[in-house]
This record gives structure tokens, sequence and C-alpha cells, in this order.
């Protein structure tokens, strides 16, 4: 598997943004939601965060030629870049995609000077959690989600550099 790294770019939204949708959506539906569609109260404001974001060259790919087969959405704070959202494409799931894409993310960080990376997952996901320590990823805190959108616990994550 020979995968591109790489920052989005706005010809790129509507694929990474199905890429995300395609990955999240079993993972919102376990929390007893479903994920915005257009129309839908929520999706016009989530949507131009995301084109913000991408504007701003928060967005990320994984290309596998021309296809883009990951995405991450990530947010840079004080001294530590957090990750939004890490989403692979179903299809490549479990191919190690989303390793890949992990260490290209602490790569960046550590390029930009940061002192780590952080994140949240919901607790339910165990998968997640797994991986993420995997990655050198140590809890830090769990407690309700600050959206409100669900009643689901969040393991809040950090990997120190």
């Amino acid at each position: 598997m020979v995968l591109t790294f790489r920052t989005a770019t706005m010809t790129e939204v509507e694929e990474a943004g199905r890429i995300i949708r395609a990955a999240f959506t079993p993972y919102v539906r376990a929390l007893g939601r479903e994920w915005p569609t257009e129309g839908s109260a929520g999706y016009a404001e989530r949507w131009q965060q995301f084109v913000a974001e991408l504007e701003r060259g928060d967005v990320f790919v994984a290309l596998d030629g021309d296809r883009i087969v990951g995405a991450v959405r990530t947010e840079p704070r004080e001294n530590e870049l957090y990750i939004q959202q890490i989403a692979v494409d179903p299809s490549r799931q479990g191919t190690g995609v989303g390793s890949w894409l992990l260490v290209r993310i602490d790569e960046l960080a550590r390029s930009r000077g940061l002192g780590g990376l952080s994140l949240e997952t919901a607790e339910m996901a165990e998968a997640n959690i797994r991986l993420y320590r995997r990655h050198g990823f140590e809890i830090v805190g769990r407690g309700p989600p600050d959206h409100g959108l669900d009643p689901h616990t969040r393991v809040h994550m950090v990997k120190v550099f």
C-alpha cells in the first residue's frame, strides 16, 4: 500500500466530506443519533464549519493514487494538535490506513514544534481506544460530551511528545 498524505484542497471538499460521513455514520448510530443530512437541523452550520477548516488547512487526506481513502479533521491548540475526527473509507477499514494516518498526524505535529496530540472518542468505541493506545495515547479523563447530543461517556486521550 503506497499512500500519500497532504492537506486537503477545496476541490476535495465533497469527497473528503463523503469519506467522513461514510466512516462516522455507524459510530453516530451506535450513539443513538443520526448523521445530519442536507436540510436537517444543524447541517448547514456543520458543513460551513468543515469548509472553513478545509480553507484554513486543518483537514488532511490520505490518497491511494488519486482516490481519497482517509481524512483527518484537526484543530490547532496552544501546544498540541487536537484530532477532531479521523475517518477511513469503509472499504479500507482494517487495512492499516487509520494507523498510517495517526503516524502522519504525529509527524505533522512534531514538525510544527507542538508538544503532543489529543482527541476524544466514545467509551463504547473500544477498538478506537485500543488503536489510539497502540499509537502512544493515554487516557486522561472520562466524561459526558461537551455537545450534549447524547449521554455516552467520552474518553479523553493525549499523546505527549
